[in-house]
């Protein structure tokens, strides 16, 4: 098998570009209850506005030379291409640092916080504080390309980035992750110690303890806010983990069922105040969206949920991470177990409360994700 790292150069048809225009202009938006709003999903006075605004102000070649700016490449690790960026710091000494997105993200969350993490002396932080950043898309995700086999779970997606580090010549590097991210950053933690030398993520893995432990009315208020997640706002998670395939269907046709899908989620567990533009700017939105609808990917990023509820053994996250591990803890994130219970898990040297941010960290808040990144990763270089 070839271990060519090849440049990749992002490039949409413009066939591609005119036929979402057609199919935005023919969306049917289904009748709404006088009155409602978010409760009962996407609203359809909102998503009209943004449809029209994809339609017809949205610049996609804007956005696409935008994302050009970062250098991508894609390689082949087990039979499965692999998009990502590799933006290397011009600072020698810079630490290597996978950054692993979730769903439903993209590299897009990167792409504020990449500069500051490789050119810290041009955003307020030291040379010292320099990464080399490696951001992949997860496979079956935008530029990755669709998943065409079977068993792409979090333990096998961790597989193939610890290769990549590798394959890039990296013996020594970090790991983050928030969502998905944190389900591949924590597995690579605990594969590769010998090179992962630190992990860093805003969304840690936990499992209630055997025993009975104090909870204080902190804990207790978010397993709480946990519980009412699981029951009001899990359904998206349910589908995609049985029947991910039919919903493909929908979403990989309609573009603003697929803008509405994930739009939602972005206004649902950021820190917005009830509305996503609070903290996301439209082309941000919407840019995400689009590494899906191009790619055609939605529904093979739906699938990662399927691979993990049908994987057996390998559902379970590790029983311990080793490694020193940094935590962010965001308010608005929708995980958030006790401290407690994620020191069980992991070797915590670093826990800091953020006072703003979500689920969507380094997208909502980048100048305090990179704040907290370097000041854990200094403890590690």
């Amino acid at each position: 098998m070839s271990e060519a790292v090849e440049r990749f150069e992002i490039r949409v048809e413009e066939s591609v570009l005119e036929d979402l225009r057609r199919r935005l202009a023919l969306t049917r938006f289904p009748d709404q209850i006088e009155g409602t709003g978010w409760e009962y999903g996407c609203p359809v006075d909102y998503l009209r506005e943004l449809v029209e605004y994809w339609r017809d102000k949205y610049d996609w070649r804007a956005q696409e030379a935008r994302l050009a700016r970062l250098p991508h490449f894609r390689t082949r690790i087990d039979g499965q291409s692999i998009h990502f960026v590799h933006a290397r710091s011009q600072h020698t000494d810079a630490l290597p640092l996978l950054l692993v997105h979730g769903w439903p993200g993209s590299i897009v969350e990167f792409l504020d916080v990449v500069p500051r993490l490789t050119d810290p002396t041009t955003h307020g932080g030291e040379s010292r504080d320099a990464f080399h950043v490696i951001a992949p898309s997860l496979p079956g995700y935008g530029f990755s390309e669709p998943t065409r086999t079977r068993g792409w779970d979090p333990w096998r997606i961790a597989r193939a980035f610890a290769l990549l580090m590798r394959r890039l010549g990296y013996t020594r590097y970090g790991a983050q992750g928030g969502d998905w991210g944190s389900q591949v950053a924590t597995r690579i933690a605990a594969l590769d110690p010998q090179h992962c030398a630190g992990l860093h993520t805003n969304m840690p893995i936990a499992d209630p303890p055997k025993e009975r432990v104090a909870l204080t009315e902190q804990d207790q208020a978010d397993l709480a806010a946990m519980q009412q997640f699981s029951r009001d706002e899990s359904g998206y998670a349910l589908e995609q983990s049985t029947k991910p395939q039919t919903l493909g269907f929908a979403l990989n046709d309609s573009p603003a069922g697929l803008l509405a899908w994930i739009v939602e989620k972005f206004r649902t567990w950021s820190d917005c105040d009830g509305h996503p533009e609070n903290v996301f700017t439209r082309d941000q939105l919407i840019t995400n969206v689009m590494l899906y609808w191009v790619s055609q990917t939605i529904t093979s990023s739906a699938r990662l949920y399927w691979e993990l509820q049908h994987s057996g053994a390998g559902r379970r996250a590790p029983e311990r991470v080793g490694v020193p591990t940094g935590i962010a803890r965001y308010p608005k994130e929708v995980i958030r177990f006790p401290r407690s219970w994620v020191e069980r898990h992991y070797h915590v040297t670093h826990w800091a409360e953020l006072p703003r941010g979500g689920h969507f960290a380094a997208m909502e808040q980048p100048e305090l994700f990179v704040g907290d990144v370097r000041a854990f990763f200094r403890t590690v270089r």
